[in-house]
């Protein structure tokens, strides 16, 4: 399994970076990244301390450890400047907190993200099919999660993804322990979200392919 949405006590998770590391490894994680939310009060405090922790514990653990940020709630107009920031910062993997549907995140968002520097819209809700061609023309990987609550609307993220050939990941949005899934399990996932053996596999290389070139 390879994760790049887990959260750990530098923002609402239950486990410090190091536990969170050592509990991945022991279910099989090949790579993962620690991405906590944050906005303008947090974020020059948790990347660099998730940089320093992930460059001590990297020699001792076979798992790739990714330095990450969730910008979560953060108004649609200072994305940008926000995710330049996460870079000059440290962080190897931006995500922003899309419009899931169980959260009262502002409209526009999903947009903002799509037209910033980061890696992953996370649990994207009811994403327009302008929103998805935009991603798709970008680079930017679209989200399917495990998450409850969130997940509600991975079918609708599937099905235009596949329509406009935008790139998918799958993530946790790990916070406590229990949260963490298997490959097998991440597979199911993805079947039900409707995508077919073959794509399911391109979903993984996608994920393969990330945490090769963000620890590089």
């Amino acid at each position: 399994m390879i994760d790049f949405h887990i959260h750990s006590t530098f923002s609402d998770g239950e486990l410090i970076p190091a536990e969170i590391v050592r509990r991945a490894e022991a279910i099989g994680y090949k790579a993962l990244a620690v991405t906590d939310h944050a906005d303008h009060s947090n974020i020059d405090l948790i990347i660099p301390r998730i940089v320093k922790v992930f460059r001590e514990i990297q020699p001792y653990t076979n798992v790739v450890l990714i330095p990450g940020i969730e910008l979560t709630h953060v108004p649609p107009e200072i994305i940008p400047e926000l995710s330049k920031e996460a870079r000059k910062l440290g962080a190897q993997i931006v995500i922003v907190h899309g419009e899931t549907l169980v959260e009262p995140v502002k409209k526009g968002t999903n947009a903002a993200a799509i037209q910033s520097d980061i890696d992953i819209l996370a649990h994207p809700g009811l994403i327009s099919e302008e929103e998805v061609k935009e991603a798709a023309d970008r680079g930017i990987y679209l989200e399917i999660t495990a998450r409850k609550g969130h997940s509600l609307s991975n079918g609708h993220v599937v099905k235009l993804a596949k329509k406009y050939s935008a790139q998918l990941v799958i993530n946790t949005d790990s916070h406590s322990p229990g949260d963490l899934i298997s490959n097998d399990f991440a597979c199911k996932i993805l079947k039900g979200a409707g995508l077919s053996d073959i794509e399911v596999e391109g979903v993984f290389r996608n994920m393969e392919e990330i945490a090769r070139r963000k620890s590089a």
